[in-house]
């Protein structure tokens, strides 16, 4: 099961986000993209545009994850070094690995990280 984690700000639009998940995807088949739960707003289009189902994870599940980038501000926030690649890991579920790290969008709103697993 390959999973693209997505981390946003409030202000990341839908096609920012649909433009970034396609540039991390590159042709690889997704199986799913996964969110914080408090940030699902615009990623419900981008998930049913691309005719995906969209999990949601609520934040302290990403305490403790631990990913191969670091933002110390989303550390202190969330207790994990990148939201993007702590929910594609923890959405891909067992043996989950980073397959491809964090990367920015343009705009610097959103992130996306796509692990592969072997599902939940």
């Amino acid at each position: 099961m390959i999973v693209a984690g997505i981390g946003r700000s409030a202000g990341a639009t839908g096609a920012e986000i649909g433009a970034l998940v396609a540039l991390v995807a590159q042709g690889r088949g997704l199986d799913a993209l996964a969110c914080l739960e408090m940030r699902a707003g615009q990623l419900r289009a981008v998930a049913q545009e691309l005719g995906l189902p969209l999990l949601l994870l609520a934040a302290p599940a990403l305490r403790g994850v631990a990913t191969p980038s670091h933002s110390a501000r989303i550390m202190a926030v969330y207790g994990t070094g990148s939201v993007a690649e702590a929910c594609a890991l923890l959405a891909a579920g067992t043996g989950a690995r980073i397959i491809t790290a964090r990367q920015i969008s343009n705009a610097r709103q959103a992130t996306c990280a796509l692990a592969e697993g072997r599902g939940i």
